[in-house]
């Protein structure tokens, strides 16, 4: 008698059949890459090309990736893959322009031993896997530690009023800005998630599609908001954040991961504190629809088990300082020593999990918007506020 561990094995077997690697194929990935961050990507491809001749990789960035998507994939010109944040999972799934990793031997099982809780959770919807999690980002302060001595680093990291008086204090004693941040004065809902997660608000917009941003506590945070316009830069952006930490202009630059390279090759003698509750962001890997109908599917899935497994994940890290999703890859002990994964991981630890529900597009811009306009004294908290749960319910009941 057949044994039922022998007929599972033949089962799982099926159902995972292997890529056939001798035909010779390009796959064309459209991605959010960029800079030094994706030398170390494209060096995993090429990696990969190396070990199965046959495939090439195609990696190209469109300026606006979602409506690039909407007309090259039912056109039959869009990509195989799409490098993308888990929160894009739900409108691209009822886009139709991914589909659900199930029903190409990808299973629940598989995920939860392969990936980290936050990195699984973030890429099943609807009970379907949608994507294979890279990484794990979120931001928290990085600072300079032959600048910022204890006395203006904060214990707490969600007393947002201490935050200000040692901002404040830095500033009064040195002449310089303690805390730089491209969202301040920008339209960056991201960037500015630890203030109000910090302030006690569960999500911008929940997986219901009910927003929470004219709630009392998102008040405060813009009230917050407010006040530290007074001892910040005039502008801010990544890059003048950036040049700002590099010329001893500002004493912590409020970031994430990806601006630790750059950070390393500049030299700065730095430290990572947590701080606030940041949007914990899942960078994966999707399957398009193209794919299917190019019956790319079978090398799909093993370039994107490979790029998404230990050894692709902790060379990766290494390079880049990114906290893989892949459990091992982050429990290995040469990623362990990366100051970026202790500091970050901490941080992550703190944060809200970016939903990938299709609800999450309507939370970016009246954020975003809301929070600019009160850095720039257009509207007050409470109005500003105001507008922005108008606007985002309005965004949700013409998806609803």
């Amino acid at each position: 008698m057949i044994s039922v561990v022998l007929i599972l094995t033949f089962v799982l077997a099926a159902c995972t059949p292997k890529p056939d690697l001798s035909k010779e194929v390009t796959i064309k990935i459209w991605h959010q890459w960029d800079g030094k961050y994706l030398d170390a990507i494209t060096q995993a491809f090429t990696d990969y090309t190396t070990a199965h001749p046959n495939v090439k990789f195609d990696l190209s960035k469109p300026e606006d990736v979602a409506n690039a998507l909407n007309v090259a994939i039912p056109a039959g010109e869009g990509p195989d893959i799409i490098g993308w944040a888990n929160d894009k999972i739900g409108e691209q799934a009822l886009k139709g322009n991914i589909v659900a990793l199930n029903d190409y031997g990808i299973t629940e099982s598989f995920l939860k031993k392969t990936y980290e809780p936050a990195a699984v959770n973030g890429v099943m919807w609807k009970d379907k896997i949608w994507a294979l999690p890279e990484s794990q980002e979120g931001i928290a302060l990085v600072y300079n530690k032959d600048l910022v001595t204890s006395e203006y680093l904060p214990t707490d990291p969600l007393n947002f009023d201490d935050l200000l008086a040692k901002a404040t204090k830095f500033k009064a004693d040195k002449g310089a800005v303690l805390v730089c941040n491209q969202a301040f004065g920008a339209n960056d809902a991201y960037h500015m998630s630890p203030i109000y997660f910090g302030f006690g608000v569960p999500s911008y917009i929940d997986e219901e599609g009910v927003a929470h941003l004219n709630s009392p506590e998102a008040i405060k945070a813009a009230e917050w908001l407010a006040k530290f316009k007074d001892v910040s830069l005039t502008e801010n952006s990544y890059d003048i954040c950036f040049a700002a930490l590099k010329e001893g202009k500002i004493g912590m630059w409020w970031t994430g991961p990806w601006a630790v390279a750059g950070i390393e090759e500049a030299g700065i003698n730095y430290g990572i504190l947590p701080f606030g509750r940041p949007f914990v962001g899942i960078k994966t890997l999707m399957m398009t629809k193209n794919a299917v109908d190019r019956e790319n599917q079978d090398i799909v899935i093993d370039v994107i088990k490979y790029f998404t497994g230990e050894e692709a994940s902790k060379k990766i890290a290494l390079v880049n300082k990114t906290i893989p999703a892949n459990t091992d890859a982050l429990k290995d002990a040469e990623v362990q020593k990366l100051a970026a994964v202790v500091g970050f991981g901490t941080a992550l630890n703190l944060g809200v999990l970016m939903s990938p529900s299709p609800y999450s597009s309507a939370q970016w811009d009246p954020v975003g918007k809301a929070s600019q306009a009160i850095w720039q004294g257009a509207a007050t908290p409470a109005d500003a506020m105001a507008a922005a749960q108008k606007a985002a319910d309005d965004a949700i009941s013409q998806m609803k």
